[in-house]
């Protein structure tokens, strides 16, 4: 265990930290002596960056498939991933290279591989039986654009349909063309004189797999003999043809066209259909041609042994119902249901019992892929019910505006928010369990409890376990409910300042052990909320306005002496709990043309009783209020402390302390008031402006004198707030994305436009025990405070006495000038004592406060800081602070430098947190040229440096976090959360960590055909395609047709995809469980043999002894 002195620069580091590391130290008074060393254990062999698991629903889908035999679903997407799912908590992501939309995929149905055709002409054969599936083989069309394929169940023979209306064969084995080529003018000849169109669909008769029924976008159909290579017949209908389905015993099937209709057809009868229907369409009395309706994109049709067939299908609505969501029709015998969805529909599937087609099918349910929702519909049951989804597709349900992690949370939680959040669920799910339940959770050895928080633009935040590698939603919170809602456009107030989501989550602050929380929204609005078991009916919410400005002259300045001052009288506040106003009082003005607006709230408070349900319930509202016709700057940090009581929260006027169990403003103060007049870092005043905006990420300039205009664009609007010079390139890196919709809700202090601004703004809180000022020898509650200018100022905070004392003396707080200076936006702060241990901030245990007298009465002691050293000449704390360009470390009390690391000198960085992972505490950042950066504590050396994702997209920087013990997530898409690990020993046990999608499972048996049907050859006919496409056979193909390019996914691919011997382990486990597998049925059919031949033996024995001693005329 390396040994860094505090004193001098470590040996070994770079140039450049160590021209950046302090030297001056050891001259500084009050640092350390030269023996006084802290021991770092942290090396650069604890970290490495790898993804892990991907949640939620998958962005942009277009195509689907499922494996009946396995019960494992695959998502496809048009950015080229693969979501695929099996049983809740199974699930796995896979990307495509080239990045083109899937069109197509298609399971090898139980061999544990999948095949994936893209937009760019390119198929893929996928390998499901290794943890992380990798590609076997690929081949690319160089001369034709791919549209359908087909693969038939227990086929290695691949057909795919092209643009031109060729169907050519691939042997998925090897991944090799056939030279059996069907051509379209030798399918159609001259059934019609045009080109026939694309292939829209391919599939082969159920009872003879010799006929293959190729469907063309024209609206011809063809029944092709394979062995005879001649079309047998040819059915032509005058609309076209979306797809193709067949009735199981291989003498019909269905049509769906472009004109809302169905046409079925006899496959011995082409020359017009047998039925023809309009499911949709209005029946003329007439006998006419009902209307035309929108085109039946798809239709299955599935056989049941016991009733009516099922007839399923998607759009076909009539054309006059306008705005209407779209629909899935099950058509049962006479019964037809029109089941609405949610989202337009991109696939659907039929779940059937069999995965033979030549069977009755005894469908069970539907699996419908939505735009942005996955729905299963049970069609065993009365009224087609859903199953309730067990995965996690709900985390876009309103877009995420900010997110936080927690890692290795107090055990008690999870439980206590899923108790609560049981209540919230949905009723009237179908009874039966889920259907698509195949695949094996992973054997990981990760047992603490993580947490994510999601904030969301309806205001509503959802709290989700995250514990082993998934995720569940625990509770979800509407913080809106707390304010009226505007039932139209006139009646909304004009001191609104966003016209659309104005209870959008911008930042919140949690406090796991107290439970405690608080969260602000984009109107200018914190609430703070308590968590309790017990439903409450609060009569008046809680509510105190807050006056904030930035005039220097407008608020008393504090005592140059450093002295604690008195709370600071500010208009509009209340120092005791405040009734909501009337409606009127509160709208009063906000609409006025005879003068400015003044003390008006952006939102309502809600006037009438607010019933809580058990879990977070409100305990205070503050509310920031026009200032002479200006609208309130939005709240850019945020910050609570169970343990003193109190929130704080700043923005570009300045920063608000508020204590929250007296409902009382204790400080109100503008940011240059912070330092002490004598500091030589003290600004001057900015003139004010004669119109001033929102700083807001995406605010438009305000006019005062139009209502209209007197309120920021929607969240997805473009930003228009200048620039200040200094911050140029960080601007044109927010503006080069600016127009991408899904960061347009950004409110992260580090990347909105209030950087941008001329004026110092409040960017991060700390609350700790520390030394407020340099003459100090004991610690006492503190409050650091970070500004975009690189301050950090300390606010020492005096508590009163526990108990009725301290809900009867007031609370009193002051600032004590600046501590450092740093580089850049303070983005993080934290405390270590003198050997380098994380000092988090006190907090108090939770009680629930509607429990009985006897819990209430609970004693609530806050947790001590750590005891200061009791050598002399030692300084007992190091501060932490870290900016979006460098980091620094300063002894407490003497408040003098002892490190110093610039992070970066091009780029920025977006998120910075002070972490705990291997037993030590580190600096985790992300900059924005896609960098993540681990440095150690105290000294700053840089442990990992790697760059990991160049930064495309904003939102990504709005919802990265950190957490402790090497867990990271961001938002990787609008619908989708990508957890990474910065940790060695996460990467190393990834792989018994993840899921199996694939597990050994006997393919179900062939149905019976029957006495008569196998006596006169009226079951399904087999064929021997490897005689027909085979090499022999067929030839070679044209080597120009398509390149084949060999995948990562062989054996070799398996072994650099595995992580050594657990890979090793895993595979033979699996061929072993494959072997037994095959052991145990082969013992199970010799078994059945022995006793069939004992059998056999029995009878013919008692035969014997029947006849043994008859005559042949006695017989």
């Amino acid at each position: 265990m390396k040994k860094f002195n505090i004193r001098k620069v470590l040996d070994g580091l770079t140039a450049a930290s160590s021209s950046s590391s302090s030297s001056s130290a050891a001259a500084q008074p009050g640092t350390p002596r030269e023996n006084d060393a802290v021991q770092e254990t942290l090396q650069s062999e604890h970290f490495q960056l790898c993804k892990t698991v991907r949640h939620g629903f998958p962005y942009q889908p277009s195509s689907m498939a499922f494996d009946p035999v396995q019960k494992i679903l695959a998502v496809g997407t048009q950015t080229g991933a693969l979501r695929l799912f099996g049983r809740a908590g199974v699930e796995c992501y896979c990307q495509h290279e080239s990045g083109a939309a899937v069109i197509q995929l298609q399971f090898l149905i139980n061999e544990g591989a999948l095949v994936s055709a893209l937009t760019d002409d390119s198929i893929h054969l996928w390998n499901l039986r290794q943890k992380i599936p990798a590609i076997l083989h690929s081949l690319k069309f160089n001369r034709e654009r791919i549209t359908y394929c087909h693969l038939p169940f227990q086929s290695k023979w691949l057909y795919i349909g092209t643009e031109r209306g060729n169907i050519h064969i691939v042997n998925v084995e090897s991944f090799t063309l056939s030279g059996y080529v069907i051509m379209w003018n030798k399918a159609i000849e001259l059934s019609t004189k045009t080109h026939p169109g694309p292939v829209v669909h391919i599939s082969d008769n159920p009872m003879d797999e010799g006929k293959l029924l190729i469907g063309f976008e024209c609206g011809v159909v063809v029944l092709w003999d394979l062995k005879s290579k001649k079309a047998d017949y040819r059915y032509t209908y005058d609309e076209a043809i979306h797809s193709v389905a067949w009735h199981h015993e291989g003498k019909q099937f269905v049509c769906s066209h472009s004109d809302g209709t169905l046409t079925t057809w006899n496959i011995r009868a082409p020359a017009k259909p047998g039925q023809i229907i309009t499911p949709h369409g209005k029946q003329p009395k007439d006998g006419k041609k009902p209307e035309p309706c929108k085109p039946i994109l798809k239709v299955e049709y599935k056989t049941t042994r016991a009733g009516d067939p099922f007839m399923v299908l998607s759009g076909g609505l009539s054309y006059d119902t306008v705005g209407r969501r779209a629909c899935l029709t099950v058509m049962h015998g006479k019964s037809t249901a029109v089941l609405e969805m949610d989202y337009p529909i991109v696939d659907f599937l039929t779940l059937c019992e069999t995965p033979y087609p030549n069977d009755f099918q005894e469908p069970y349910a539907v699996v419908v892929l939505l735009e942005k929702d996955l729905v299963v519909i049970d069609l065993g049951q009365i009224g087609y019910p859903i199953f309730e989804n067990p995965y996690p597709l709900t985390v876009h349900e309103s877009p995420v505006t900010c997110c936080e992690y927690f890692a290795d949370c107090p055990a008690e939680l999870i439980p206590a928010l899923y108790s609560v959040g049981s209540r919230q669920k949905r009723q009237g799910y179908s009874k039966k369990e889920w259907p698509i339940s195949g695949g094996n959770w992973g054997q990981g050895t990760q047992s603490y409890p993580e947490i994510i928080i999601t904030g969301h633009a309806d205001g509503s935040i959802k709290f989700w376990d995250a514990s082993a590698m998934m995720l569940q939603v625990l509770y979800k919170l509407k913080t809106a409910k707390v304010f009226e809602r505007a039932r139209g456009k006139e009646e909304k107030s004009g001191a609104d300042i966003v016209e659309e989501d104005p209870f959008a989550i911008q930042t919140l602050s949690w406090c796991p052990e107290s439970r405690m929380l608080c969260v602000a929204g984009v109107s200018a609005h914190v609430i703070v909320y308590r968590f309790s078991k017990q439903e409450v009916t609060s009569e008046v919410v809680q509510l105190l306005e807050v006056r904030m400005q930035c005039d220097f002259g407008d608020v008393d300045s504090p005592d140059p002496g450093g002295e604690q001052t008195p709370t600071l009288p500010v208009p509009g506040a209340s120092s005791s709990p405040q009734e909501v106003e009337p409606p009127t009082l509160l709208s009063t003005g906000s609409n006025s043309s005879d003068g400015p607006r003044d003390n008006i709230p952006c939102l309502q408070v809600r006037s009438s009783p607010l019933k809580q349900s058990p879990g977070y319930q409100v305990e205070l509202v503050i509310q920031l209020v026009w200032v002479s016709g200006e609208p309130p700057q939005q709240i850019t940090s945020l910050a609570i402390n169970s343990s003193y009581g109190l929130v704080v929260f700043g923005n570009s006027n300045g920063l608000a302390v508020v204590d929250y169990l007296q409902k009382t403003l204790l400080l109100n103060m503008g940011t240059l008031e912070l330092y002490s007049p004598s500091e030589p870092y003290q600004r001057q005043p900015c003139s004010p402006r004669k119109t001033r905006q929102p700083s807001g990420a995406l605010c438009d300039s305000v006019d005062g004198s139009n209502a209209s205009e007197d309120r920021c664009k929607s969240p997805t609007s473009g930003s228009t707030s200048p620039c200040n010079s200094d911050e140029e390139r960080k601007q044109k890196f927010i503006e080069k994305d600016a127009k991408d919709v899904s960061f347009t809700r950004s409110r992260s202090s580090s990347v909105t436009s209030i950087e941008r601004e001329s004026r110092e703004v409040i960017s991060s809180f700390h609350f700790c025990e520390s030394f407020p000022r340099k003459t100090d020898t004991v610690v006492s509650p503190c409050l650091l405070v970070g500004t975009t200018q690189g301050s950090v100022m300390m606010v020492a905070v005096s508590l009163p006495p526990g108990g009725d004392q301290r809900m009867q003396q007031p609370v009193g707080v002051s600032s004590c000038g600046t501590l450092v200076r740093l580089k850049g936006g303070i983005l993080t702060m934290a405390l270590l004592d003198s050997t380098a241990t994380l000092l988090p901030p006190s907090y108090e245990p939770w009680y629930d406060t509607n429990a009985s007298d006897e819990d209430k009465e609970r004693s609530r002691k806050r947790r001590p800081a750590s005891p200061p050293s009791s050598q002399e000449g030692h300084d007992p704390q190091f501060a932490v602070l870290c900016s979006d360009k460098q980091a620094k470390v300063v002894a407490m009390p003497s408040q003098t430098r002892i490190y110093k690391h610039n992070i970066t000198e091009t780029s920025f960085v977006l998120r910075a947190d002070v972490v705990q992972i291997a037993g030590a505490n580190c600096i985790a950042c992300f900059c924005a040229n896609g960098h993540i950066m681990t440095l150690s504590l105290p000294s700053l050396r840089p442990l990992l440096d790697v760059n990991y994702l160049p930064l495309t997209d904003m939102r990504i920087a709005r919802t990265f976090c950190f957490s402790n013990l090497g867990q990271a997530l961001y938002l990787t898409s609008p619908t989708e959360v990508q957890r990474i690990t910065y940790s060695q020993e996460t990467c190393d046990n990834l792989q018994e960590m993840l899921s199996e999608l694939f597990t050994p499972v006997e393919t179900p048996e062939a149905p019976n055909r029957g006495f008569f049907k196998g006596l006169f050859g009226g079951g399904a006919q087999s064929l021997d395609r490897e005689d027909l496409f085979g090499e022999t056979a067929s030839g070679k193909a044209s080597r120009s047709l398509a390149q084949h390019i060999p995948g990562p996914g062989g054996m070799e691919g398996i072994k650099g995809a595995a992580s050594g011997v657990v890979g090793d382990l895993a595979r033979a486990r699996i061929a072993l469980d494959e072997r037994g597998q095959k052991l145990g049925e082969l013992e199970d059919r010799t078994a059945g043999m022995m006793a069939s031949a004992e059998s056999f033996s029995k009878h013919a024995h008692d035969m014997m002894l029947k006849y043994k001693d008859k005559k042949w005329y006695q017989l």
